[in-house]
């Protein structure tokens, strides 16, 4: 069975929105490999409506500055959880009707990891129904002071530390399964 793995990017003081306004001084060649290995490792995205929304517009025009990472992210199927979006382009598909079916339906399919970018309203019905496998929560030495949080009103959910990867620009990879 092919695992769902979250891959979040996390201030100290749990913010997760605008990474790019936070995060961007700690890309670098470290950060760069942990992510290609994750992104490699899967055969599917999972996405939220704006998530995708938001990679839709930027990574088409990205594969000259990001080379072969931009060219997977590109090529990678998507599946795409919304209420509101009917089509979708950028090889993606609309998950219609039950998501959690959905999710469970493909995990169940032969193949690689699905990989799940950003954070959101789908996580709450992931959590409930015990979907992901591996949360990848990007812990960056930043304090943002405000912004949307990790998980903000869901329920208490806990996991088990499976690893933690640290790099030397002070970005800690903590990797939990649930228990």
């Amino acid at each position: 069975m092919r695992k769902l793995i979250e891959s979040t990017f996390i201030t100290l003081d749990g913010v997760i929105g605008s990474p790019e306004r936070w995060g961007a001084p700690y890309w670098d060649e470290e950060y760069a490999a942990h992510a290609r290995d994750l992104l490699f490792a899967a055969d599917a995205l999972l996405l939220g409506r704006e998530t995708y929304e938001g990679f839709a517009a930027v990574w088409p025009c990205m594969e000259k500055a990001e080379g072969e990472y931009a060219v997977r992210m590109n090529s990678l199927p998507k599946h795409v959880a919304s209420r509101t979006l009917k089509d979708a382009d950028w090889n993606a598909t609309v998950i219609q009707g039950d998501v959690a079916e959905e999710v469970a339906r493909l995990k169940r399919l032969p193949g690689r990891d699905i990989l799940k970018f950003g954070t959101g309203e789908l996580d709450r019905t992931l959590l409930e129904h015990r979907l992901v496998d591996e949360y990848h929560f990007w812990m960056f030495p930043v304090v943002a002071g405000g912004g949307e949080r990790l998980l903000d009103g869901i329920d208490t959910a806990h996991l088990k530390l499976v690893k933690s990867t640290p790099f030397a620009s002070g970005v800690i990879v903590l990797t939990y399964a649930p228990r």
